[in-house]
This record gives structure tokens, C-alpha cells and sequence, in this order.
């Protein structure tokens, strides 16, 4: 099959969360399956060495409010092609991809949205590739199945896929002008949300199969505590949604041959993995003691994290001889709180506000257990990765967690870590407790590590889960 992947950021270049990897993973996956895959992102300064030397494939004039803007051809990356949308005036600019500090996200991310469907018409500015799938990720791609049904793209089904429903993509009505949406899209039954537009909204109702990234996931969307307002529009679209569990690129999160730690390991070698957790301890200034139990976290410092929970207990965490280490930023709050916990208890706390790739996958290995109490997950990574590296996640039961982590005590024979329900200090607090209890007895946490690094989320049964859902929405047209 022809699959434009489309999506407003890709690992390495450009990456804010899980999204940025699963860009990355979930097309060469594909590709890897002996389908035609091409990625579509905008051209933001992190990919500009590329598009000095990317051909140009068509050139979309100025219409209207879009300025003109360019179609390049970037070339390969690991089976995939890369195709830019370059457009300096809107995308090569500094600041994170969704910064928004001229007010014009709604034009920018339009005109994104605009070339992914004008690329599936039969007028495409590019007519030598023309896809039959359309796969959207997130609100920066929503309006894309939408002007698709303003085109001529017989043949085209498109997708919506939901990463966080939490951020969904909401401008000011007078916008609809400026996007050419038409009149009777501007109500509730299409991409009218509160007297405003929605770029998720138009996602969720023009795409023609919807997914979550995690079945628990999309049945939780459908609550209101978990839909965030698109509980309604998702049940009544229920029988387009489904869950598909994100994966992990097993090249890249392996014990056994990832070049940032210290001693590679794996789960015949387990014993290996303690020279991960005394290089940690010395890198970031920790107490060098084995026998201390060492959470990581590698977080947005977040409320939907979990982030307070983890202040709440912390004192009596440390008063238990643990210690923690946090990579991380978001709510300047939390950062404050952590950095000030770490000048406290600096042999027992870090706090590193920020991001650093080689020190994640350090937490990663060199940590016992990993925290991860958020108020909602959709999927979740990091709790598969510390599955892979026999850190054992501690996770609140929701979403892509309750899907990939099995609780120690819930299931024995069974257990990968520790979960629990409420989103309480007392709960998680119960549940560390729990933890502790595991780690004192060598032969169970051994057990516990050796389970967990036996999961396997790799991403070729997932990408196969997708052609199944392409492969359907191509069947019923005919």
C-alpha cells in the first residue's frame, strides 16, 4: 500500500513527547512490511540541513492568507522517504514546533493540513506518488481528513490517530475564513467546539477509522472523565475506534547494545546492570550505595504526570533510604520543588530540569524501579522501556499502563511491577511501600527483573495492526 504518514514531529529532528518516536518507529515499521511509506513534516529549523540539500517536488503558490510554500523530497531515512513542507515564514523559526508566539498556529498547521490532502487529489501538485492511505497524528494534522473530503481523492481513506486527547488543537471562530472551511462545517456536528474551531474535532468526525494508542486507552476516551470534553463524538463514533498499542524501537532501547550505558547487559547478564546504577549514582552525585533503592523518572513535570504525587510521598520516600532521580521539565512549580528537594538531600535526590538523551537512557538502566503515577497515560512509553531494562515501573492503572504492567502482587506468576487506582500520595505511598518489601528479598526482585525483560512490544505486530485497519477501510469502498 501508498502511506502518507503524516505528523507535526519525527525523532531525531523534532521531538516533544511520544509522539516524536512513534513517528519515527510506526513508518519504518511499516516500510519494513514491503509497504510505500512516505513521511510528510513541516520544515522547522531542526530539519533545515536537510532541506539545503532536499530536491523540490512541486511549489504551492500564495493563496489567499497561505504564503507559498514548497514540497521537497529529502531523502531516505531508514526505508522511509521524507517529504518537507518548507515554508521559512511559518515553520523555520525558533521556539518548539507548537510555540505559538505570533498567534498563527491555526494558519500554520492549516496549510500543513491543507498539502497532506491536496497530495491524495487527483490535481496533487506532486502527481507521481499519489497515496491511497492518508494516516494523521494528533491536532496539528485534524483538519487534514477533513479537506480531504474537499478534494477529488477517490480511493483515499484516511485515519486519525490519538496520541494525547488533552490537546486538541482549539482557535478562535474568525479563523474559519482564513482556512476555507466551509459554513457547514462551523456547527457542533462538525468542527465547531464551544464557539470556537477544533482541529482535533474535524480529525475525530471527517477520518474514516479513528485510533487510540492503547486499547484501554480508547475506551477511556469514551468517559468523561478521560474525553475531555470528545467523550460524546467518540461514542458516537465507536464503531470507527479502536486501540492499537504503541511499540518500542528495539533498536534503539536495548540494555544489550545501547551505546549510552556504561556496562551493557542483558537478562542473561543481569548482574551486569548494577555497574549501570553505581555509574549513575556517581554521575549525578547520588550516594554510591548499592543497597539503596533507585527510582527514575524521565517525565513532563506535569500534573497529568503525576509529578505531585511524587513530591507528596518524597519525604517519606527518602526517610526509607531511597533515592531518586528526575530528568524532566514542564510546570515551573514542580521544577522549583525538585530542584529544591535535590540542594536538600543531594546524596539522595537529583533533579536535571531539562533533557538529555544519553541521561534517560542511563535512568533507564541504572535505576531499580521507575516511577510513573500519571492521572492519565494514553500509552506511555518509559514503562516499556524500564520493562526492557529490568527497572521495574511503578504505574497508576490507566491507559497504555494498565495495558503493559502487571502488578507483583495482583498476578505473582505473572508480575512485571507495581500498579494501583487512585491518584492519591496514600495509594502510590502503599504501593512504594510494596515495592520496598520486593526489593529486600533478592530472589523475588530477580524474578520480578527477568519477567519483565522476557515482554516484547516490538512494533511489527503493531504496524501489522494498522495495515489490518488500512486494509479494511480500503476493502469496504469497494
Amino acid at each position: 500500500m501508498k502511506i502518507l504518514f503524516v505528523t507535526p514531529e519525527c525523532a531525531p529532528w523534532v521531538k516533544t513527547g511520544g509522539l516524536g518516536d512513534v513517528s519515527s518507529a510506526l513508518p519504518q515499521a511499516l516500510a519494513a512490511l514491503g509497504h510505500d511509506v512516505k513521511l510528510l513534516m513541516p520544515a522547522y529549523p531542526a530539519l533545515q540541513p536537510l532541506v539545503a540539500r532536499a530536491g523540490e517536488l512541486a511549489v504551492r503558490p500564495a493563496r489567499d492568507r497561505w504564503p507559498a510554500a514548497r514540497l521537497l523530497d529529502a531523502g531516505r531515512h531508514r526505508g522511509v522517504d521524507l517529504l518537507l513542507v518548507d515554508c521559512p515564514p511559518l515553520y523555520d523559526r525558533p521556539g518548539g514546533p507548537y510555540d505559538d508566539p505570533q498567534g498563527d498556529n491555526a494558519l500554520r498547521f492549516g496549510l500543513f493540513c491543507r498539502l497532506a490532502a491536496e497530495l491524495c487529489s487527483d490535481a496533487s501538485p506532486w502527481p507521481a506518488w499519489r497515496p491511497e492511505v492518508l494516516h494523521c497524528n494528533d491536532w496539528p494534522t485534524g483538519l487534514a481528513p477533513a479537506y480531504l473530503r474537499r478534494v477529488d481523492a477517490s480511493g483515499v481513506r484516511s485515519v486519525m490517530t490519538l496520541h494525547n486527547l488533552a490537546f486538541q488543537g482549539v482557535f478562535p471562530l474568525h479563523h474559519a475564513g482564513d482556512l476555507q472551511l466551509p459554513g457547514e462545517w462551523l456547527v457542533p456536528e462538525g468542527v465547531e467546539y464551544w464557539g470556537q474551531i477544533s482541529f482535533l474535532k474535524a480529525g475525530v468526525h471527517f477520518a474514516d477509522a479513528i485510533t487510540a494508542v492503547s486499547p484501554t486507552y480508547a475506551v477511556e476516551i469514551q468517559q468523561a472523565e478521560h474525553g475531555f470534553g470528545f467523550d460524546g463524538i467518540l461514542r458516537s463514533r465507536a464503531g470507527r475506534l479502536c486501540g492499537i498499542l504503541n511499540g518500542v524501537d528495539d533498536t534503539v532501547w536495548n540494555p544489550a547494545t545501547d551505546p549510552h550505558l556504561a556496562q551493557p547487559y542483558d537478562r542473561s547478564r543481569l548482574a551486569l546492570k548494577a555497574a549501570n546504577k553505581a555509574a549513575l549514582q556517581q554521575r549525578l552525585g547520588l550516594r554510591p550505595d548499592p543497597q539503596a533503592l533507585l527510582f527514575g523518572m524521565v517525565s513532563r513535570l506535569t500534573h497529568q504526570k503525576g509529578v505531585d504525587l511524587v513530591l507528596e510521598v518524597l519525604p517519606w520516600l527518602l526517610s526509607q533510604g531511597a533515592q531518586l532521580a528526575v530528568l524532566g521539565q514542564g510546570d515551573a512549580e514542580f521544577e522549583q520543588r525538585l530542584r529544591a528537594s535535590a540542594a536538600q538531600s543531594p546524596g539522595q535526590v537529583s533533579a536535571t530540569i531539562g533533557f538529555d538523551e544519553s541521561l534517560a537512557h542511563q535512568i533507564e538502566a541504572g535505576a531499580d524501579a521507575y516511577l510513573m503515577p500519571s492521572r492519565f497515560e494514553p500509552c506511555g512509553l518509559n514503562q516499556m522501556y524500564s520493562l526492557a531494562y529490568g527497572t521495574l515501573p511503578v504505574v497508576r492503572r490507566t491507559g497504555g499502563l494498565a495495558d503493559t504492567v502487571v502488578d507483583a502482587d495482583a498476578a505473582p506468576d505473572q508480575g512485571t511491577g507495581f500498579s494501583f487506582d487512585e491518584a492519591s500520595g496514600a495509594a502510590l505511598q502503599a504501593t512504594l511501600q510494596r515495592a520496598f518489601e520486593a526489593f529486600r528479598s533478592a530472589g523475588r526482585w530477580r524474578a520480578l527483573q527477568e519477567r519483565a525483560m522476557e515482554q516484547r512490544f516490538g512494533w511489527k505486530e503493531r504496524a501489522q495492526q494498522y495495515v489490518d485497519v488500512y486494509r479494511e477501510l480500503l476493502a469496504a469502498q469497494g
